[in-house]
């Protein structure tokens, strides 16, 4: 069974952030993610999310200075402290909104420091931050993001992912395998949610157009396909409900109303036929 989540950083750009839960919920969204939701109080959140009847299902640990570039902390030497304080405030985030998935981010490589050094420093935090997590019930996620949109990211490909979730081995260490990132990056999206989906190393599933990252039915991606795709495998395998956020940037933008005008493509996957 499929589940919807709108990613509300990106989604209902013409509304105020919290005002944009209730959009979610009358326009038939199943959850709620956001990547920071550090500035805004999480008891509100938390309520107006259950006015709406949504769950919260997956926000970000703090990431650095965004506007600087900076993209994650996780495999920063030297940032070790940061990161973990990052962590524990995500945590109380999520035990206040409910919410049992974050999405923690490697970082970009620093200029003149060692990738092997990266990588070290990355081990250490990952494996701390699923010990954290584990004890509050949580999922720690990891996600390749596409050289093109950021360049110099240490966790570029779906099979790196899959090969620290191995190497850690943490239960509760997960991918998050976003379907924009992997088709920009990598192609061939079909065959990788074959390989990996029934393996059980996936926690969360992302879908937004490529290569323009608007509505997942604009562009070259066959979002019906893949939606009936990823149901067939998660019915096959035993999976549960597969949580697919729809982090992208509306095609009419800012415009009232924009994004319930897009969707379409929501329209289409809740058809019978869509997950046959």
């Amino acid at each position: 069974m499929l589940r919807f989540a709108a990613n509300l950083t990106l989604l209902y750009p013409d509304l105020g952030f919290v005002e944009r839960i209730a959009a979610a919920a009358r326009d038939g969204f199943d959850g709620l993610e956001c990547q920071f939701p550090y500035e805004w109080p999480a008891a509100e959140l938390a309520a107006r999310a259950t006015e709406a009847g949504l769950p919260w299902v997956l926000i970000n640990t703090p990431a650095g200075d965004w506007a600087r570039g900076e993209r994650g902390l996780a495999a920063l030497p030297g940032r070790e402290a940061e990161f973990r304080r990052g962590v524990d405030a995500a945590l109380a985030y999520a035990d206040a909104l409910g919410c049992r998935r974050l999405h923690t981010l490697a970082g970009v490589a620093p200029s003149g420091v060692e990738r092997e050094r990266c990588f070290a420093t990355y081990a250490e935090n990952l494996a701390w931050a699923a010990r954290q997590a584990a004890d509050a019930g949580c999922e720690i996620l990891i996600e390749a993001l596409n050289p093109r949109d950021v360049p110099g990211y240490l966790l570029s490909t779906q099979a790196a992912a899959h090969r620290w979730v191995q190497v850690i081995a943490a239960p509760n260490l997960k991918v998050q395998m976003d379907l924009y990132h992997c088709q920009v990056g990598e192609g061939d999206l079909a065959t990788k949610l074959r390989q990996h989906l029934p393996t059980g190393r996936i926690g969360h599933l992302q879908i937004a157009g490529a290569p323009s990252r608007h509505e997942p039915d604009d562009g070259e991606l066959n979002a019906p396909y893949l939606f009936a795709l990823i149901n067939q495998l998660a019915t096959d395998h035993d999976l549960g409900p597969c949580w697919i956020g729809a982090e992208y940037s509306p095609r009419r933008g800012t415009a009232p109303g924009g994004t319930t005008a897009g969707l379409g493509w929501l329209t289409a996957a809740r058809a019978p036929h869509a997950t046959a």
